[in-house]
């Protein structure tokens, strides 16, 4: 089995938990949010394995254009998965509706589904759940809260943001 570790970083829209192994990211929550998880029983606080995801969120946080390209664990079904892998293919800067991401997945069916795998997410801001929005354009569910959502989206579409540090 291996080591669990964790770390924390410190964000203009408040504090994430970041959560994984050595080698794979399993989790990013904001501190607080809808569906938190409480850092794992055993897992060794460390700044370490989280080094690149650290950068990269650093380089997220001040608007550059991050490719984040940390290994992720995401556990959850085939179904969550599929959906998720989807999630990461929205461009930066964009939305899309559940309707819509049905649609990419070949399920168009199953929007309902698709917005439950959606709030499964464990890995927020790198699996961009917030890029999804309602059929009517409004901004709907996300478990940061929509205040953060709001900002995520503003920040990759290159807006200034109260309280965003140049770096």
């Amino acid at each position: 089995m291996n080591t669990l570790h964790h770390t924390y970083y410190e964000s203009p829209l408040g504090r994430i938990l970041l959560t994984g192994t050595a080698t794979h990211l399993r989790g990013l929550f904001f501190i607080g949010q809808k569906r938190e998880r409480p850092v794992p029983p055993g897992s060794i606080q460390s700044d370490a394995p989280f080094a690149t995801v650290l950068s990269q969120l650093d380089d997220y946080f001040a608007g550059k254009p991050v490719h984040f390209d940390v290994p992720l664990e995401m556990e959850g079904t085939p179904f969550q998965q599929t959906v998720w892998r989807a999630l990461q293919a929205i461009p930066r800067g964009q939305t899309i509706t559940y309707g819509q991401l049905a649609r990419n997945i070949g399920s168009p069916s199953a929007v309902r589904a698709v917005a439950l795998a959606n709030a499964c997410n464990r890995i927020s801001v790198i699996i961009p759940c917030h890029r999804v929005i309602g059929a009517n354009g409004t901004l709907t569910g996300y478990a940061g809260g929509l205040d953060k959502k709001r900002w995520l989206l503003d920040v990759e579409a290159g807006g200034v943001l109260p309280g965003l540090a140049a770096k």
